[in-house]
């Protein structure tokens, strides 16, 4: 299908998680990578306390120093020289800031800039030290999630609120920080997800291997969306709900149940909706404008628990990644992961009393550059034909792994005459830069032009411009 106005700008990164930019696709199939998980990397110094975070590192190249902040333990806000080790920084005024470094404030003392949820936002000179801003807050029911377009100054809030299967996905956006355009409900779970969610939980409950939920109550199945952290990368907003498979109701009637060692709100959430225990996985969605959302990689999980017996923290409960970090050819993504369902801690349930201490963290898992969807072709090759778009760079990248097949490319006009032919590619290579056997493609520059690209036995993530003159 032909997308109107399709723009390569230089030095943007184009993805194939949607088929914007795309007039034909032979013989390609689409394929979802999972990230590596690289386990626990911040943990609470007290074990009765549950980490979390709704944050990811932001590095400050004036202290050379990765900032992040956390929720749930006494020691909630950590920097760090190289992204995984982790000391405790000056303790914030403000608990719990959802935080983001803006580099093109003018003002110094809002260098950094927090949500608070519902209790409004904040901003700060360090990270630290924050002053509350007279603003309103977007209104959630209990959760939220922060991020920082920097390229074009837009502040992204998610927030949870209800929708037509329970939990869902609101937000609101700004560009100056104090007023908010609230979008309102932008993404929830649909008939697919309860089928698909039914699958799932049986899945789960078939496995010893995977920690078990609370409760089985198959009358009260069903999928909601508990968090979503929303981010741009490259051309398009990528956004990572974190899944949530209500398994069963907690009981309300058993003695004890007012001893629970939970906060009155959780206490009263639990008797007023029971739906208090489940487990998580984390899925990819895209959009192009916030508010109409493709499923990415037919809702197969991007993250999802680990299985007992590894001393993992991400057994049943997860909370995805705000952001990504851009860490050189890689992606790392910060997220929350607890052995156990949020808020129940050892002796809470009858029955339940091998909880353990300790039971969340942040956890890290790395992906390839660009690697959340690849193109893939097999020994007999494919074919992708991008639209029509102005030529803006005269160097072409690819991230591409063809160590046991090829990759070749070829430049054309508006009508499909070859202005162009690439030399053939093989190897593992997240930053290609192209050669071309017959010609010099700056001569083509500000022309209207396509590529198709030839694949065969190999991967394909992404392409971009460069200029010699940058």
């Amino acid at each position: 299908m032909s997308q109107k106005g399709f723009n390569v700008p230089a030095d943007q990164r184009q993805l194939f998680l949607d088929d914007v930019g795309i007039e034909r696709l032979e013989n390609l199939t689409r394929t979802l990578h999972q990230p590596t998980k690289k386990g626990a990397v911040v943990r609470s110094a007290n074990p009765t306390q549950t980490i979390q975070t709704r944050a990811t590192p932001a590095w400050d190249p004036e202290e050379e120093v990765y900032k992040f902040w956390v929720i749930g333990t006494d020691e909630s806000y950590r920097v760090s020289t190289d992204g995984l080790h982790w000391i405790p920084g000056p303790e914030p005024n403000i608990g719990g800031p959802m935080a983001v470094r803006d580099p093109n404030d003018p003002d110094p003392n809002r260098r950094y800039k927090g949500a608070l949820l519902n209790a409004g936002f904040a901003v700060s000179p360090d990270g630290a030290s924050w002053t509350k801003l007279d603003v309103p807050a977007v209104p959630s029911s209990d959760e939220g999630n922060f991020s920082y377009n920097e390229a074009e100054g837009l502040f992204i809030h998610t927030v949870k609120r209800s929708g037509p299967y329970g939990r869902s996905v609101a937000m609101a956006t700004s560009t100056d920080f104090e007023h908010w355009d609230d979008y309102g409900l932008v993404f929830h779970a649909d008939d697919v997800d309860q089928e698909m969610g039914r699958d799932v939980i049986a899945a789960r409950l078939a496995d010893p291997n995977l920690r078990q939920t609370e409760y089985n109550t198959p009358e009260h199945y069903s999928v909601q969306i508990y968090n979503m952290g929303v981010f741009r990368y490259e051309g398009l907003y990528i956004g990572l709900p974190s899944m949530y498979h209500h398994t069963g109701k907690v009981p309300t009637d058993w003695p004890g149940f007012d001893r629970l060692r939970l906060s009155p709100y959780i206490l009263e959430c639990v008797r007023q909706y029971g739906d208090y225990t489940g487990f998580y996985n984390i899925q990819v969605t895209c959009s192009r404008d916030l508010k109409n959302w493709i499923r990415v990689g037919e809702r197969k999980p991007f993250i999802e628990t680990s299985t007992l017996g590894g001393g993992a923290y991400d057994l049943q409960g997860l909370l995805g990644p705000s952001n990504a970090v851009v860490r050189g050819d890689e992606l790392w993504f910060y997220y929350t992961g607890t052995k156990q369902y949020a808020f129940i801690t050892s002796g809470d349930l009858p029955g339940y009393d091998d909880y353990y201490p300790d039971s969340g963290a942040v956890c890290l898992a790395v992906l390839r550059r660009d690697g959340f969807i690849s193109l893939d072709a097999g020994k007999e090759g494919g074919t992708i034909c991008t639209e029509s778009f102005t030529l803006n760079g005269d160097l072409l990248f690819v991230n591409v792994d063809v160590p046991n097949g090829e990759l070749g490319i070829e430049m054309l006009s508006a009508d499909g005459e070859t202005l162009a032919t690439s030399a053939r590619l093989h190897g593992d290579y997240p930053a290609a830069r192209i050669e071309w056997t017959d010609a010099n493609i700056a001569q083509f520059l500000g022309q209207t032009i396509r590529l198709r690209f030839a694949l065969q036995n190999g991967q394909f993530y992404s392409y971009w411009f460069g200029s010699t003159s940058i």
